[in-house]
């Protein structure tokens, strides 16, 4: 019988390496959020000016 692999240790981080994570999550966030933002803004302007429809139909 095979014995299961013993899970590794769990690494714990210091005050410093958790707040310098905390801050690459916040801008990772607010990045992905300004890109979702934007490409909605683009999509409402391009169907509310009609662009690229009349070619479609």
């Amino acid at each position: 019988m095979v014995d299961a692999p013993k899970p590794e240790p769990v690494l714990q981080l210091d005050a410093d390496a958790l707040k310098a994570r905390k801050r690459r999550n916040l801008w990772l966030g607010l990045a992905l959020g300004s890109f979702v933002v934007l490409v909605m803004a683009v999509t409402v302007i391009r169907l509310t000016t009609g662009i690229g429809v009349s070619a479609r139909m």
